[in-house]
């Protein structure tokens, strides 16, 4: 496997494993890599058993990942999101529906959802960062309207207020 110089850390109470298995069922051309274990090193520090889960690296779509149990001091916020960009609306409802088992979507909007793990995803239309920035005003205002009604995105709707 080929390090890539940059690959999100995702933190864990202790579900990392869980975590990264369920993701990889989810993802086309997705593997768990490794699985290392706390020692007894640290102990104090970290306060995990020896033998436990300590990292899972694994692969979404070819796209690396760690997951680190560290305990209960982190939780994951809105303020990052994993971007999935979809080429159709089969391919949105797919993982909207694989993603929001167990998890939140009641607060949520324009795309964005919270999985059973606490992390958000924004699930979106492959094509729709190009119709934003079109340069057309008038276009991306009723893009943006129709957006700011959604939970999980509709490409159809977002085509036909689009294009008005």
């Amino acid at each position: 496997m080929k390090l890539q110089k940059i690959s999100p850390c995702l933190w864990f109470d202790h579900q990392a494993e869980e975590a990264a298995r369920f993701y990889t069922l989810i993802f086309d051309n997705s593997r768990i890599v490794t699985i290392t274990h706390y020692g007894e090193a640290g102990h104090d520090i970290h306060g995990m058993p020896a033998g436990s889960v300590l990292t899972v690296e694994f692969e979404l779509d070819g796209q690396q990942f760690t997951a680190l149990n560290g305990g209960p001091v982190f939780k994951f916020s809105e303020a990052i999101s994993l971007q999935i960009f979809c080429n159709d609306q089969a391919e949105i409802d797919y993982f909207w529906e694989k993603l929001t088992q167990g998890g939140d979507v009641s607060a949520q909007q324009c795309g964005w959802l919270k999985d059973k793990y606490g992390l958000s995803w924004q699930v979106v239309p492959a094509g729709f960062t190009e119709m934003l920035t079109s340069g057309d005003y008038e276009k991306s205002e009723r893009l943006m309207t129709a957006l700011l009604q959604m939970k999980k995105l509709d490409i159809a709707q977002l085509q036909q207020a689009y294009a008005g």
